[in-house]
């Protein structure tokens, strides 16, 4: 079973706004066992819609499409979709006015005459109830394909996706099962990784793909199984999961998206019930908010300074200008001092520190761009590492987020 998304709007092309809204239907239509064969972002304009509804047609059994539902005359989709089916009937939904009404009232809104148009669809949609907003959704079914038509704002179109649209998806079609299983790696490179573990991919049962997800000093290896019986998928997997558990266990930190590496430090953090607290300077804060992105993170972050300049790391750290003067700011001493003047301010078990050069220029300091030093300071004492992150300044302070949280997961690995 094969979908197709399609995203209405000038304001993507642009590059006024990211395309989450793919991204996010695909993730659930997959979930569901609908595999996505194509995802397209088109012009507001009713040559381009009506163009890439025959394309989409003639490629895919579900077709799904956002945005350009609203009242306004810039919103053409409804009318253009009305005319691709050759529909110039139009049903009012009652309800659909007594629920924009209710909504505008709720935030003591005028209700205006032009919102009525958002209760009028083609005779042949059937009508998708919008709980969140004022576009109601649109399902089709012409010539055995499924399009469904939905509001771009996002939480209006995740309502609709998950109370409506995959509700009817399954009950329709007889969909295979597709598992996945990640395997969060830290530390080595894709090729290195690829490598350690090309015979086990090879000798992969053919309903079982493996998909390598690098980013920034990490390799998530994503292991997708498809067929009509589940339990089969799933004993499969874990077979391979073990096997592959066996081939590369000192970089595997976790499995699932939800078991980041943050996510592991902080259930660390919890099961030994330390704290912890972070200095930064290059990454200006980006190591804080990576750890407080995990739900319950104040249970053991207390807390993180962004010290950028010479000043502040004197002013709020308490540094010497003599021990800056005569090794740099981006310097072993410096960043060991960092963290050391971090954990007893914030009274914490562990402290994170980071300085450096992210680029392009090397400012007052002897170090070159991509230089940077991470300590790590508990009450037993404090230990720095040097880096070379090379370039881009994105890449260095990315790099540097992951390897600082990937080294504390090992001290505190250490100290359990």
């Amino acid at each position: 079973m094969n979908a197709e998304i399609i995203t209405i709007g000038d304001e993507i092309l642009i590059g006024q706004i990211v395309d989450t809204n793919s991204q996010w239907i695909a993730i659930e239509l997959n979930k569901i066992g609908v595999s996505v064969y194509q995802i397209s972002s088109i012009q507001d304009e009713e040559q381009h819609i009506l163009n890439a509804l025959k394309e989409a047609q003639e490629r895919a059994d579900i077709v799904i499409l956002t945005g350009g539902l609203g009242p306004t005359k810039d919103d053409i989709t409804k009318k253009t979709i009305a005319k691709y089916f050759k529909d110039d009937q139009w049903t009012n939904y009652p309800e659909v006015t007594e629920h924009i009404k209710a909504l505008f009232k709720k935030i003591n809104h005028p209700y205006k005459e032009v919102q009525n148009e958002q209760a009028i669809l083609p005779s042949k949609a059937s009508y998708l109830k919008n709980a969140f907003g004022t576009a109601p959704g649109m399902w089709f079914y012409e010539n055995e394909t499924v399009f469904v038509s939905l509001p771009g704002v996002p939480y209006e179109m995740k309502g609709l996706i998950t109370n409506e649209v995959l509700p009817r998806i399954q009950k329709q079609f007889k969909l295979p099962f597709v598992l996945h299983r990640t395997v969060l790696t830290y530390g080595q490179g894709e090729s290195i990784v690829a490598e350690r573990i090309e015979d086990w991919e090879t000798n992969l049962p053919s309903f079982i793909k493996l998909a390598y997800l690098p980013s920034f000093g990490k390799v998530r290896l994503r292991l997708s199984a498809k067929g009509p019986d589940k339990a089969i998928l799933e004993a499969a997997l874990k077979t391979q999961l073990d096997a592959l558990s066996l081939l590369i266990p000192d970089i595997i930190t976790g499995y699932e998206e939800s078991e980041t590496l943050e996510k592991k430090v902080g259930d660390l953090l919890t099961e030994q019930g330390a704290t912890l607290c972070t200095a930064e300077s290059m990454t200006g804060g980006k190591i804080a908010a990576t750890l407080v992105a995990v739900p319950g993170a104040s249970t053991y972050f207390k807390g993180g300074m962004v010290t950028y300049t010479a000043a502040m790391k004197i002013a709020l750290l308490g540094l010497s200008p003599e021990l800056i003067d005569r090794y740099s700011v981006v310097s072993k001493e410096v960043t060991a001092q960092m963290a050391v003047a971090a954990l007893k301010k914030m009274q914490t078990d562990y402290a994170i520190s980071v300085t450096g050069n992210a680029g392009p220029t090397t400012d007052d300091t002897d170090a070159s761009v991509g230089i940077v030093y991470i300590a790590i300071a508990t009450k037993g004492g404090v230990y720095v590492e040097e880096f070379d992150f090379g370039q881009p300044r994105e890449k260095v302070i990315n790099r540097t987020v992951t390897k600082s949280l990937e080294i504390l997961q090992k001290e505190i690995i250490k100290n359990s």
